[in-house]
């Protein structure tokens, strides 16, 4: 996967196996062999014991957002998952204090309806559902899966003070998505310290 200007960690799913990057080691140093493969589906939670058709050592330990990308997988059918600590995604989350990031019109046609549908027209309002963060990765898992069922439009879920979430139908439009959204979280933070209305026309006093 190309450099994106954030850190970030993925899952990419196939009809039957899942594709995980290891915990701890440098995105730019991965290799191969050091990718761990899941067969799928299965039933993941944090604590359960997960079957794998291939770990790369005793040394290396799977992602800790594993069950949060077999959310994407699950829910929305999602053939690639990203998880990023963008600054902009961050700054959305302190500025929207709610349950939910909104705005209209500018870059919205790049994000796709639930992340794997129609893309959004220039008229649409994309919305965000937001989280809170929780000590462990790992125990977002309900609460992400939640905002997903609550918000089935959504092609992302923001946690708060921490990074996003972004899916799509495989690696390349989870990618192009998560660069969509991370221009509207810098865009909508601009506009909204400017005192601008990131919502257009009647929806701009729920800003």
């Amino acid at each position: 996967m190309p450099s994106l200007p954030f850190t970030l960690t993925a899952g990419v799913r196939t009809s039957d196996k899942v594709y995980i990057a290891p915990s701890g080691v440098q995105k730019e140093r991965i290799q191969p062999t050091h990718i761990f493969v899941l067969p799928y589906p299965q039933s993941l939670t944090p604590d359960n014991d997960r079957r794998f058709l291939r770990r790369p050592t005793a040394t290396l330990k799977e992602s800790a957002c594993t069950p949060l990308f077999w959310n994407a997988f699950d829910l929305r059918s999602a053939g690639s998952c990203i998880h990023t600590h963008s600054q902009n995604a961050v700054l959305a989350t302190l500025l929207w204090t709610g349950p939910v990031f909104k705005i209209s019109h500018q870059m919205i046609k790049g994000v796709r309806i639930g992340g794997t549908g129609q893309a959004l027209s220039y008229l649409d309002t994309l919305e965000v559902p937001i989280i809170e963060n929780t000590p462990n990765e790992e125990d977002l898992k309900d609460s992400m899966a939640e905002a997903m069922i609550k918000y089935p439009a959504a092609a992302g879920v923001l946690v708060r003070c921490h990074g996003v979430y972004v899916w799509g139908n495989d690696w390349e439009k989870a990618k192009t998505q998560t660069e969509c959204l991370d221009y509207l979280f810098e865009i909508a933070v601009k506009m909204k310290l400017a005192g601008l209305p990131v919502l257009q026309g009647e929806n701009a006093v729920t800003a």
